[in-house]
């Protein structure tokens, strides 16, 4: 069933205190002000030598016969729907991650060259997915991604739910839908993850631009199932009953691994 987010007046303002909007205060004017930012302001955001601008997504602009992804190659316009939170929430993704932003529209278009516009590749799925669903997660200790390929959710999420909290493993949110969908309390979210193996002294500015570059170089996300399932609920304070042990057991979001599924190695980090 298609997600359809609340509108902005029923949204509780505590929304916004709790993870993954939490993480977005720079723009909570927006989020959770009394109105809509305009195409105007989201476009005042912008750094003074940014290439792409936000523009309201009409019959006209729609009538010039491009390819969303094209436009935004040939003219650097990003079609955008007032008053409407999955565009507003991919603004604020492109504001704050226009390298990852910029490196799925350089594949797209490569894609759409080869494939034309009617069709999807491989490619161009894996690539949707990570922009509506991504994630990139850090990961500092090598038995916390074995748990992973395992899809051993008790152990990555119970039994060691201190690396969540002291480091050893972190996220960051780049799907906008995911976003959205946090709109809802209590909604059970599970992210399309690219893992970056990291040493001590790497960030996360670091390992965006990581992944940014292997996109861009076509060696990542050229099929969906290159991508990790994470139930971003299980991570303490990502939902309000992952604090019991009974959560981690029978939670809807907890998928066992299919048989024959392995994931790709991660990429790797030096300090």
């Amino acid at each position: 069933m298609r997600y359809v987010a609340p509108t902005r007046e029923a949204i509780k303002p505590d929304v916004f205190t709790h993870a993954p909007l939490s993480a977005w205060g720079e723009f909570a004017v927006w989020l959770h002000g009394p109105r809509w930012p305009s195409i105007d302001e989201l476009n005042a955001r912008w750094p003074s030598n940014a290439q792409e601008r936000f523009v309201a997504q009409t019959r006209e602009l729609l009538d010039d016969g491009l390819h969303y992804e094209e436009r935004i190659a040939a003219h650097g316009l990003i079609a955008t729907r007032e008053g409407n939170w999955h565009d507003l929430f991919n603004a604020v993704i492109w504001l704050r991650y226009a390298q990852l932003k910029r490196a799925l529209n350089r594949q797209q278009m490569a894609e759409i060259a080869q494939v034309g516009r009617r069709e999807r590749s491989r490619p161009q799925c894996a690539q949707t997915h990570f922009d509506e669903a991504g994630v990139i997660v850090l990961v500092k200790e090598p038995r916390l991604l074995q748990l992973w390929d395992r899809h051993d959710w008790h152990g990555l999420f119970w039994r060691h739910r201190s690396a969540w909290l002291d480091g050893s493993i972190a996220v960051e949110v780049f799907g906008h839908a995911l976003l959205e969908h946090a709109l809802t309390p209590g909604k059970l979210l599970v992210g399309k993850a690219l893992a970056v193996m990291v040493e001590e002294g790497v960030d996360s500015a670091d390992a965006i631009a990581c992944c940014a570059d292997a996109i861009a170089s076509a060696r990542w996300l050229r099929d969906p199932q290159e991508l990790r399932p994470l139930p971003l609920s299980g991570i303490p304070g990502w939902h309000a009953d992952n604090g019991q042990e009974a959560f981690h057991r029978d939670a809807a979001c907890y998928q066992p691994l299919r048989e024959g599924r392995t994931y790709p190695s991660p990429l790797r980090i030096e300090g």
